[in-house]
């Protein structure tokens, strides 16, 4: 016999794997976007989405032409990502499995209804680039609303290796919305 799960508590289905920005302009040393450690975290992300088929869902930082509000002074700032979606610099920088969608945001934090839209009420594998940008908006948008989140601390990288840590310090505070693990230990808790 088994006991019953606490009342507000549904079960859902497994996690999705979200890969967040692992693009071109976030892995090129020659950007002004690089994130430091991005080849090794790249490394762990290729491992994860070997060992999430048909759960990984990748997502892309892309400009929005129309510079809503205070993007035009972000973009003042930083001139030379003033390129269309398509442009070479969006590009993933990850093997895309044949299966797996991709979402395209102007916006830091990737969770909202295109992302909702493809892992449904599943909760969240997170990993990418950059840890104290668009992974922290993404993982804490997804946990307000309602979403259990892991962070992959060694599948992650941030500009500075300091606003990694630091990053993954504020994601570990929001525990228990947010976990922050390693690969290794989120490999033993799947197995």
């Amino acid at each position: 016999m088994t006991s019953p799960r606490p009342a507000g508590r549904t079960t859902t289905p497994a996690p999705w794997l979200v890969v967040v920005d692992l693009q071109r302009a976030f892995t090129d040393p020659a950007s002004g976007w690089y994130a430091d450690g991005s080849a090794a975290a790249a490394a762990v992300v290729a491992r994860l989405v070997a060992q999430h088929p048909g759960r990984t869902v990748l997502t892309r930082f892309v400009r929005d032409p129309g510079e809503r509000g205070a993007w035009a002074d972000y973009y003042d700032a930083w001139p030379q990502f003033r390129v269309p979606p398509a442009d070479p610099v969006w590009d993933l920088s990850v093997e895309v499995p044949p299966d797996a969608p991709v979402v395209d945001e102007p916006t830091f934090g990737k969770w909202g209804p295109a992302l909702e839209a493809v892992v449904g009420e599943a909760d969240l594998v997170v990993c990418g680039l950059a840890t104290e940008c668009c992974v922290l908006a993404t993982a804490l948008a997804a946990a307000d609303a309602g979403r259990r989140v892991t962070v992959v601390a060694d599948a992650c990288a941030g500009g500075t290796e300091a606003a990694h840590r630091a990053a993954l310090d504020l994601l570990a505070a929001n525990a228990p919305l947010i976990t922050v693990v390693t690969s290794a230990e989120l490999a033993a808790r799947t197995s």
